[in-house]
C-alpha cells in the first residue's frame, strides 16, 4: 500500500491531512460469497460456515455476504483459513472512495 501516507513534507503542506483507504463492504461481501461457493470440491453452504464458527444462527454470515456487516478481525482470520485464502483476498479496498483524516 505504498503512497497512502504522505511524506513528512507533504503532510505539512497539506495541513496534516492524509487519505485513508476504505473497505468496500458490498464488494467484500460478494467476495465472501464467491469464495465460499468455490471452496473445496463442492463449495461450502452458509450452514457449513455457520457450523465452523459455532454460530447458533446464520444471520452474521448473511450480513457479511450482503455487505451490511464485516467479520471481526478474529473471525476474518478463521474465515480465511476455512476458505483457504489469505485475508487480503477476502477484503476489497475501494481506492476511489477514500476518507481524509487529520494526522
Amino acid at each position: 500500500m505504498e503512497g497512502i501516507l504522505p511524506s513528512p513534507a507533504e503532510a505539512e503542506t497539506e495541513e496534516e491531512m492524509f487519505t485513508m483507504p476504505t473497505i468496500d463492504m458490498v464488494a467484500t461481501g460478494r467476495n465472501i460469497m464467491r469464495l465460499r461457493e468455490a471452496a473445496g470440491l463442492q463449495g461450502l453452504t452458509v450452514r457449513d460456515v455457520q457450523v465452523f464458527f459455532g454460530f447458533e444462527e446464520p444471520q452474521a454470515i448473511y450480513k457479511w455476504q450482503h455487505g451490511t456487516a464485516m467479520p471481526t478481525i478474529d473471525n476474518l482470520v478463521v474465515l480465511a483459513a476455512v476458505l483457504d485464502v489469505p485475508m487480503d483476498e477476502i477484503i476489497v479496498i475501494d481506492v476511489n472512495r477514500t476518507k481524509q483524516i487529520s494526522a
